[in-house]
């Protein structure tokens, strides 16, 4: 099975990874650091693609650095050349699941879905999630999503019979209306809620204009994942916290919504260790 988003340049060595971790694990370490999760608070997780230079150097001092930050649960975007048995045992020391991974939809059509449901039940995900849909992929107008809806009606069924939920995640580009419907609505609508739930990105939502309250009250207990990353006046990410997202509305709508998993996220930072430690409080006081 092809890795996801695998990149071939790494802007960041294995060498500056561990001083950046050791950087890390004595920040986190510090006594006056505040701690907002409780056990019993829903654990905070972490998107891994925030992450993929450092994962493309080392995954195991990755996935150390981010259970010293806090981060308790992971989502992936890649296994970066190990296998299932490997990236469990990192996982294991390290005191970390992972409810959910991103696959690209072309690793469910071309590999099959038995093959998606089998890596994923040697990981221990829970969700299967379809990531992105590229520019050729989605550029045959609203069809493109009634076809879709088709394969995820097929692939959500042979998920649940075997014991896993199928979820799409979101950007903007769902949002914008193909003649006359709007593909994730079509998602919505066409695809069975026992065959399929849905990562809500946040971010995505917010900046193409839509409600996720409206979203919430018309599917209740559909949005079982979800993407917590801010936006700045610009429009742009920021780190959880900082930007001028109010999440705490939105998270007083998680059972309504139906979340179980919470992961910090931003697609593009220059600093990533900020940004995971600013996303991790953020997110565990809102949780708290």
């Amino acid at each position: 099975m092809s890795d996801y988003f695998n990149h071939s340049s790494q802007s960041i060595s294995r060498r500056n990874l561990l001083k950046l971790g050791a950087a890390g694990i004595s920040a986190m370490a510090l006594p006056s650091m505040p701690v907002f999760a409780s056990s019993t608070a829903k654990a905070v997780g972490l998107q891994l693609y925030t992450l993929r230079d450092m994962m493309g150097a080392s995954v195991s001092d990755t996935l150390k650095l981010v259970a010293q930050v806090g981060y308790k649960e992971l989502e992936f975007a890649g296994y970066f050349g190990h296998s299932p048995k490997e990236i469990r045992a990192m996982m294991n020391d390290n005191g970390l699941s992972s409810p959910s991974a991103h696959i690209p939809l072309d690793t469910f059509r071309n590999d099959g879905i038995q093959k998606v449901i089998e890596l994923a039940q040697e990981i221990g995900h829970q969700y299967v999630v379809i990531p992105y849909l590229s520019e050729e992929q989605r550029g045959h107008g609203i069809d493109t999503y009634k076809v879709l809806a088709e394969e995820c009606n097929r692939w959500g069924e042979a998920c649940r019979k075997q014991g896993l939920t199928l979820a799409y995640h979101n950007h903007a580009f769902e949002f914008d209306v193909m003649n006359g419907e709007m593909p994730y609505d079509v998602l919505l609508n066409e695809v069975e809620a026992q065959n399929m739930a849905m990562e809500m990105d946040l971010y995505w939502v917010l900046k193409a204009k839509q409600d996720p309250f409206a979203y919430f009250e018309q599917h209740a207990g559909r949005f079982k994942l979800w993407h917590i990353k801010d936006m700045d006046a610009a429009g742009n990410f920021a780190d959880v916290g900082t930007g001028i997202t109010d999440f705490t509305p939105i998270f007083a709508r998680a059972k309504q919504a139906g979340v179980e998993h919470y992961y910090v996220e931003r697609d593009q930072t220059d600093n990533a260790l900020k940004t995971i430690q600013k996303g991790y409080l953020a997110t565990a006081k809102l949780l708290g």
